[in-house]
């Protein structure tokens, strides 16, 4: 396969995608049959359990396996030294605005929370642009925007982009209001030749296409585990909790759902794959759209690696800061959802 992709990626490409679309469009008969021919007994809660998991999963997968390539190509276009150049010298709200969108469709994770910090100081990048790159590069990715699509529709992945922007660019404009500059490690000012420039190249579109393979064989890879999870433990939701159990828990009715639904978020580390699965069943159970959004957020959004990687070059005032307005910026989206809808 890994032959193949290198010698005829966009050949693989054309042949690819009808395969795709007649899997996808098959997905509801096959599961209907599976669950038909299993001899479990209709309505019961197993069946339902198990009807949710057979759909769910493949379905998912396609779809994650489509934007995860398409998304890679995209990212070929957005190296980390265009996003600095394209960052630096940006006026704050601009900056916000830009970062945001930018955090969106650029492959960074966790893992490159240092080096991108650093870096961006180094370019001139204003802190609270960088912290609005921070907050919606791992918020708003790829895999959560493809698995809300897939599992409720454009109009709640639209939500999702909507708010997390809304969050990502308040967050770092009032944290660059603050001039909280004294709140960052000493060193960091002090790094200058050593972080180095990233080597730029102007790939082919060949390479790009091969580059949206590598995406769908890194990133699929490694979610895959998590996703087979969450939709279990989802499937076994949609089976077996009761609908007024859930309701009462992360209903409306419940005033303090929000911010316990962050508080539990918050230290919580998991990615979208493992997550959203779990909130399309409890959604399906009676969990109030606003609730079920902020503990997704806060999940996704406040990553504890991130936080603790970040304090390599943040003192712990700022990363107070930078977690109690996030949070806040949350809670305050769960609650305008759950009086909206």
């Amino acid at each position: 396969m890994e032959k193949l992709v290198e010698r005829h990626p966009i050949g693989l490409v054309i042949t690819s995608l009808p395969i795709w679309i007649i899997l996808y469009a098959a997905l509801q008969p096959i599961a209907d049959a599976i669950v038909s021919i299993s001899g479990l007994p209709p309505g019961a809660h197993v069946t339902e359990a198990v009807r949710f998991f057979v759909f769910e999963t493949p379905k998912v997968m396609l779809l994650l396996t489509l934007v995860v390539f398409a998304v890679g190509i995209v990212r070929t276009y957005f190296s980390p030294e265009h996003t600095r150049k394209i960052l630096g010298g940006k006026s704050l709200l601009v900056g916000n605005v830009l970062a945001s969108m930018l955090g969106i469709v650029t492959p960074f994770c966790s893992c490159s929370a240092i080096p991108l910090f650093i870096g961006f100081v180094e370019a001139g990048v204003p802190l609270g642009v960088t912290f609005s790159f921070l907050v919606a590069a791992p918020m708003i990715n790829e895999i959560a925007v493809v698995l809300l699509f897939g599992l409720f529709g454009w109009e709640t992945a639209l939500l999702y982009v909507s708010t997390g922007l809304l969050i990502a660019i308040t967050s770092g404009y009032v944290i660059g209001r603050l001039k909280v500059e004294r709140f960052v490690e000493d060193w960091v000012y002090q790094v200058h030749s050593r972080t180095g420039a990233w080597e730029e190249t102007v790939p082919s579109f060949r390479d790009r296409v091969q580059s949206g393979f590598g995406a769908v064989k890194d990133i699929v890879g490694k979610v895959w585990p998590y996703l087979v999870v969450g939709i279990g433990v989802g499937a076994g939701i949609h089976g077996y909790v009761p609908e007024n159990f859930m309701a009462s828990l992360m209903g409306k009715s419940a005033w303090w759902s929000v911010p316990v639904a962050v508080l539990i978020g918050v230290p919580l580390y998991s990615n979208a794959a493992g997550i959203i699965p779990i909130v399309h069943a409890l959604l399906e159970k009676g969990a109030s759209l606003g609730t079920t959004l902020a503990f997704m957020m806060a999940v996704i959004g406040l990553s504890l690696p991130e936080t603790i990687i970040l304090r390599k070059v943040l003192k712990m005032p700022l990363i107070f800061i930078f977690v109690g307005i996030v949070a806040t910026g949350i809670v305050i989206v769960g609650y305008v959802f759950n009086v909206v809808y």
